[in-house]
């Protein structure tokens, strides 16, 4: 799988310490080993994505094994459809889920997310595979060159990412359910509206091949319960009163609920 020019789309080649192509774009190779291909015209703010605040927290929460159901499933689903190529994980925050996928595949990594703070921590530890700061928008890879592609609960983009997949190549996709977190939302939100969720969606461009769910009850004490919610939405949503109301908890035993949804190119 080579790396593309943000910019312009040319091919990218190493340059000691930096990535250019051959009309002169050129990107430095950050210290920890990540390379930042989001160039400003393909962002939305000045510090897009999690802070490093909120990937720090999610390493400790995944590192705690409390999610470690979802990991098992989406391993083995790989393996059941997985027929060689590289692996590219869009979204793949500190790279927790990528690597464990990755490594029971015995593939090459490469990890994507838009936050600098994520691609920053996820290189400093796993150094044997390849980072890099972009956008699912615009994937900075070849045509046809990935084997896996993984986006877990992050964004879908059809059209790119059945540009980069190989004809064979195969989309791995994680979706909370309708009953995700139920006892995190019941603390922070004084009424839980349900709305109607689709955790199969039809994507145009891809076939359905599998869809396997995954329900399981964990609990969180102490600070594990603040890093729970630093990964999921509600962080962005919580009021004054809902956090207030969290802080008083010092134990929170929920239901994970997801989905793992596996396609193939129609």
């Amino acid at each position: 799988m080579e790396l593309i020019c943000p910019i312009c789309g040319e091919p990218l080649a190493r340059q000691e310490k930096r990535l250019a192509c051959p009309r002169g774009h050129s990107f430095d190779i950050a210290r920890q080993g990540y390379v930042h291909l989001l160039p400003v015209q393909q962002k939305r703010s000045l510090h897009p994505g999690d802070t490093r605040e909120q990937v720090l927290s999610r390493r400790a929460f995944l590192e705690s094994g409390a999610y470690l159901p979802i990991v098992e499933a989406v391993r083995e689903a790989a393996k059941a459809h997985y027929t060689g190529g590289e692996v590219l994980d869009v979204g793949c925050g500190e790279g927790w889920y990528a690597v464990q996928v990755a490594e029971a595949l015995k593939a090459p990594l490469t990890g994507l997310d838009i936050s600098k703070e994520a691609v920053r921590c996820a290189a400093a530890k796993y150094k044997h595979a390849r980072w890099i700061c972009g956008t699912a928008a615009h994937l900075p890879v070849t045509d046809g060159s990935v084997g896996l592609l993984m986006s877990m609960f992050a964004l879908t983009v059809p059209e790119e990412f059945r540009r980069v997949l190989k004809e064979d190549g195969i989309f791995l996709q994680v979706l909370a359910a309708q009953d995700h977190l139920m006892g995190l939302k019941s603390i922070i939100y004084p009424e839980i509206l349900l709305k109607e969720k689709d955790s199969v969606p039809k994507i145009e461009g891809f076939a359905l091949a599998e869809s396997i769910p995954v329900r399981f009850d964990f609990t969180a004490q102490g600070e594990q319960i603040g890093n729970l919610l630093s990964m999921t939405p509600h962080f962005w949503r919580i009021s004054a009163e809902g956090a207030k109301r969290l802080e008083e908890t010092k134990v929170l035993r929920d239901t994970a609920s997801c989905v793992v949804n596996v396609y193939q190119r129609a």
